[in-house]
């Protein structure tokens, strides 16, 4: 039970966060938000799948949750080289 209001907790506030940055991308057009965006969709989606996921799935779940953070690490190398 706790477990799941965690889970639930954590991918609304993953999901709001990706609708902020969906929201400051539509008025900027900027790179950085829409990869932001992205990598909080990334993180919503795996603690929603996290819950429900069998044994045999939790490694692949924790390569999207890997693949978030890759995502900003991205975006913000990008954001720094696009100055240059």
């Amino acid at each position: 039970m706790n477990e799941l209001l965690i889970t639930g907790s954590l991918s609304t506030a993953y999901l709001i966060a990706a609708m902020f940055f969906l929201k400051f991308w539509s008025t900027t057009h900027e790179r950085l938000f829409a990869l932001f965006a992205a990598a909080f969709a990334l993180l919503a989606l795996q603690r929603i799948l996290l819950p429900f996921a069998p044994q045999v799935w939790l490694s692949f779940l924790y390569l999207v949750r890997s693949a978030a953070f890759l995502v900003i690490i991205v975006a913000i190398v990008d954001k720094n080289r696009a100055g240059r």
